[in-house]
């Protein structure tokens, strides 16, 4: 890990109707551990245009204004490629960036979410068959969780998304990435047949969200052989995983992945060693559960 050249940081996080984040408590809260100064800005595109170029607004204004790094989420994780100077190797196999780097007049981006996705499946869901999977999504967050379920294993990946064009451009990348066969479109009328012979589900959408209130499929199709994953973290507890949990499902909530990925990107912006369970136990808090150690919430601690 690089050793911290400055005491004190400037970031943020850019994306739509993000007021309700705890992005900027989590990583002050990290900063206030190590002795550092950390400002965190709230940069809500909203009522800046369309995305597209609100992005480039931003991210003009995070450049001249000095900024040490920037959080993305929806709906800039790939709008904001065109603006950067570099990408990691997992940022480029994704087509998707959730971090930027800013240093000099370079900006390099990042992608955090995989490993994050990764980190909590493999602590929360241990020995879950991954031989087919069924995921809802294929936008920037959906990328990075279908590129973690291929590296963790999956035999078969099924996408579904609301755009088909844009389902049919993550399986292409990811068929390149990892082999023939392992990743697919699904049509949405082949969904419940799917469903019925897959090991899990993911949900990679933002239904669910306080803002977006829902659930993104029929009750009917879920059944007591899948696994299900969501990675909407507020509420940690979305209707769809309640749903599923009421039919005997075991389920993931997404704090455990937006905690850890917190953390790398923390790391990223200063060069220093993140608290990592201490910041799963932040999110816990700031959440206000208190069943933090059930696996359901994603909160639980390593053993």
């Amino acid at each position: 890990m690089p050793q911290p050249t400055q005491r004190s940081y400037l970031t943020g996080l850019m994306g739509s109707g993000i007021g309700p984040s705890l992005s900027p408590a989590l990583h002050q809260r990290e900063a206030d551990r190590h002795r550092i100064r950390l400002v965190y800005r709230i940069l809500d595109i909203d009522g800046h245009g369309e995305p597209a170029a609100a992005v480039a607004e931003f991210m003009r204004a995070a450049r001249t204004l000095g900024f040490d790094g920037l959080n993305v989420t929806h709906p800039c994780k790939q709008l904001v490629i065109e603006h950067l100077d570099a990408l990691s190797p997992t940022a480029a196999a994704l087509g998707a960036v959730n971090t930027v780097v800013l240093k000099g007049d370079r900006a390099v981006g990042h992608n955090t979410d995989a490993a994050g996705f990764a980190n909590s499946f493999a602590r929360h869901l241990p020995g879950a068959p991954t031989g087919r999977v069924v995921q809802l999504g294929a936008g920037g967050a959906g990328a990075a969780v279908a590129h973690a379920l291929l590296t963790l294993g999956c035999g078969t990946l099924q996408l579904l998304d609301t755009d088909p064009d844009r389902s049919a451009r993550l399986a292409d990348a990811l068929t390149q990435h990892f082999g023939a066969d392992r990743a697919q479109v699904l049509d949405r009328a082949r969904l419940p047949a799917a469903l019925d012979a897959a090991d899990g589900l993911v949900h990679a959408t933002p239904t669910g969200m306080a803002a977006h209130p829902g659930t993104p499929l029929p009750t009917r199709l879920l059944h007591p052989g899948l696994w299900v994953a969501d990675i909407v973290y507020r509420p940690l507890e979305t209707e769809l995983l309640r749903d599923a949990r009421a039919l005997g499902c075991r389920t993931l909530g997404g704090g455990g992945m937006v905690a850890l990925q917190a953390a790398d990107a923390f790391e990223l912006f200063t060069g220093l060693a993140a608290h990592t369970e201490l910041m799963l136990a932040d999110l816990a808090e700031l959440t206000g559960r208190s069943d933090a150690g059930s696996p359901d919430t994603g909160l639980q601690e390593a053993g």
